[in-house]
């Protein structure tokens, strides 16, 4: 008697922890209005770096002069260039209308590009790097006082201010894996003609400059793929195959090897002597259907002008080159 009364006891105490453990989750599942909770959509994180934006540079046909232009820094005796929190004269006074608190994009014109990679003819504009910010702190007559806000290159005497472009970043995406072989688009097709600083290996985060811009209808927030034509990269050299195919070995009783290497390809009509004609990469390359291309990334633009736009890698499969074309998604 006792034990089933002990028994009934103990399965009541266990179903009364049972539903006080639950009972917790259950209200957390609901939200404010006592509907079940959904989990929060996931936050995506714009395609570009503030940095990016505000330091990509950008190729145009119609640079802006400008009157204003840094003349000098508190610490001018001792530098010639200025970074981020460094104090420096600029020219403009309460005569042009100059304010405290005014914001100014410091650039600096390289002068006219032309690229061997892009099939546009002729200059496709004024190379101008972003090298800055810089804000008005103190207006005096003749000249005035500016606060580097941010540097993304050292500031020089002779640098040029103008009014800040104020583009937002473009939306990002989901992340995904890129499929390496994506079939064309057939949209529009450029070639990658210039990288900030000058690089020629490129990897994820960094600025380009592609020579697709207003004239081809591309706009910023535009995805586009980078990819290579088949079988061409940045070195293409086939003499070893040569060299193997005509290599003796050293065919012996002690097991050095012989005429076969694993390494040739095969002879071009089978039943040749060892030494005979044998079938090389360019001769497969040039008589084969086509092939996948080799997707190698993504890019994503920021500004657009009227032959060039500026972009950032998005997403890579292998180190992007100077030269590689790309194809809007």
């Amino acid at each position: 008697m006792r034990r089933n009364l002990f028994a009934q006891n103990f399965k009541v105490l266990a179903v009364a922890l049972l539903l006080c453990a639950v009972c917790p989750f259950a209200v957390r599942a609901q939200d404010g209005d006592g509907q079940p909770g959904r989990q929060p959509a996931e936050t995506i994180a714009p395609a570009a770096r503030a940095s990016e934006v505000a330091c990509g540079g950008f190729i145009t046909l119609t640079p802006t002069e400008s009157g204003l232009e840094i003349v000098g820094g508190q610490e001018e005796q001792a530098q010639r260039f200025y970074s981020e929190g460094d104090y420096v004269f600029i020219s403009g006074s309460v005569q042009e209308g100059l304010k405290v608190g005014q914001e100014f994009a410091v650039l600096r014109p390289r002068g006219q590009f032309k690229s061997k990679f892009s099939r546009k003819k002729g200059s496709l504009g004024v190379y101008t790097q972003e090298v800055g910010r810089v804000r008005v702190v103190r207006v005096r007559n003749g000249s005035s006082v500016a606060l580097v806000l941010n540097s993304c290159d050292n500031l020089l005497h002779g640098d040029l201010l103008h009014t800040p472009r104020g583009v937002p970043a473009p939306a990002g995406r989901a992340e995904g894996v890129l499929d390496p072989f994506a079939e064309p688009t057939g949209k529009q097709t450029g070639r990658i003609v210039l990288a900030r600083d000058t690089r020629e290996a490129l990897s994820l985060d960094q600025v380009v400059f592609i020579d697709l811009g207003a004239e081809d209808n591309v706009k910023p927030g535009d995805y586009l793929t980078v990819f290579r034509p088949n079988h061409k990269g940045v070195i293409v050299d086939y003499g070893d195959e040569i060299t193997r195919n005509a290599r003796d070995g050293y065919e012996s009783d002690e097991f050095r090897g012989g005429k076969f290497s694993i390494q040739s390809q095969r002879l071009k009509r089978v039943n040749d002597n060892v030494k005979g004609e044998t079938v090389t990469s360019p001769k497969i390359f040039k008589r084969r259907p086509p092939v996948p291309r080799k997707v190698v990334g993504e890019i994503v633009i920021l500004r657009v002008e009227a032959r060039t736009a500026t972009a950032v890698i998005t997403r890579t499969v292998q180190e992007i080159h100077t030269g590689d074309h790309v194809e809007v998604q």
